[in-house]
């Protein structure tokens, strides 16, 4: 008997399709990042070159080792993420890192930041803030030993770095000296790697929300919430407190609001949600800058706002396909009543 030729054609999700995939989106955000990655080698000389690779190399070699181990197929790397959490993670770290201790920090951001959760699509936390977050604990010198970058744009006024070898936000907050603002925008700082020109990791950024790669809700909430509240601070006490501009551009706050705060998973999938997540990130960090014991918060910001992304994603506004709402209530096609915002 031959099948019928009429009626539906059952299949599992999903149901519908994009052009985009995980290696074209990866393959984007690397393109992008590339205008800052070209600059950190020019401050920071063919070193840092060495660590982009290396970083690069142990990132894959994790992922594929441990993929095998879990018995999945190790070509997993060939989506290209592992790629990008290792540069990621070399531009949230300082010049002299040591490559013993990057290697460390790539094994724990692949393995513990992304591998143990069930890899790709299931990690709750940034890896390369993973990574960060135990080099902070393991190698707390090394992480917060600075380097005095080139002098690549001699337009450019000496910086404070090669008088305090601090970095920016800690010369303001500790010893009361101000960076140049064209230093904070060109990158002519001491500081991680990726705090090398705000400008160009700000093209990247505006390239990726041309590409509809991330959401301006989160970078407009959380640069927002950052300028606004050291606004506050600034305008009631301008002498002890910094403008809202430099906050925006010193430190890592910028490549933390275009490409760590965005990341598709540990972020929420909401348009309000976004907006929760860059405010409170965007708080966090004015916290810790003015009255915590680091003059940076981006890192850990972002982190423990990764920690209550899936409450944000339970109680945002989001309504599941097929429903209709009914007094504040969600109710399914098929008359059960659910909560508004479960999935």
């Amino acid at each position: 008997m031959s099948a019928p030729t009429e009626g539906f054609i059952l299949t599992s999700s999903p149901h519908d399709s994009a052009a985009d995939t995980t290696q074209r989106i990866m393959f984007a955000v690397v393109l992008t990042l590339l205008p800052a990655v070209v600059m950190s080698v020019f401050y920071f000389g063919l070193r840092v070159l060495g660590l982009y690779l290396l970083a690069i190399v142990t990132c894959l070699l994790t992922e594929s080792l441990t993929r095998r181990a879990r018995g999945r197929s190790p070509w997993s790397i060939a989506d290209g993420s592992a790629v990008v959490t290792a540069v990621l993670l070399v531009m949230v770290l300082p010049p002299r890192i040591s490559p013993i201790a990057l290697m460390v920090g790539c094994v724990v951001a692949v393995f513990l930041g992304k591998e143990v959760f069930g890899g790709i699509g299931c990690n709750v936390f940034n890896p390369a803030l993973v990574g960060r977050a135990f080099l902070s604990a393991a190698y707390p010198v090394q992480i917060t030993t600075w380097t005095v970058p080139n002098r690549v744009f001699g337009f450019l006024p000496q910086g404070i770095d090669a008088r305090t070898q601090a970095t920016p936000l800690a010369a303001a907050r500790f010893e009361g000296i101000y960076e140049a603002l064209p230093n904070l925008v060109f990158g002519q700082i001491g500081g991680s790697i990726g705090e090398t020109g705000s400008v160009f990791i700000v093209v990247g950024g505006l390239a990726m929300l041309a590409l509809k790669l991330i959401r301006w809700e989160m970078v407009v909430s959380l640069l927002g919430t950052v300028f606004v509240l050291t606004g506050v601070f600034y305008l009631a006490d301008p002498i002890n407190y910094v403008s809202p501009v430099f906050h925006l551009f010193a430190g890592g706050l910028m490549l933390g609001a275009f490409y760590m705060a965005t990341d598709m998973v540990t972020t929420p999938y909401t348009r309000i949600g976004n907006v929760i997540f860059g405010l409170g990130a965007g708080i966090l960090v004015v916290v810790i800058r003015l009255f915590g014991g680091y003059p940076e918060g981006v890192m850990f910001a972002i982190l423990l706002m990764n920690a209550v992304t899936p409450i944000i994603n339970r109680y945002s506004d989001y309504r599941v396909f097929g429903a209709e709402r009914a007094g504040g209530r969600s109710r399914s096609a098929d008359g059960a009543t659910e909560r508004k915002g479960t999935q």
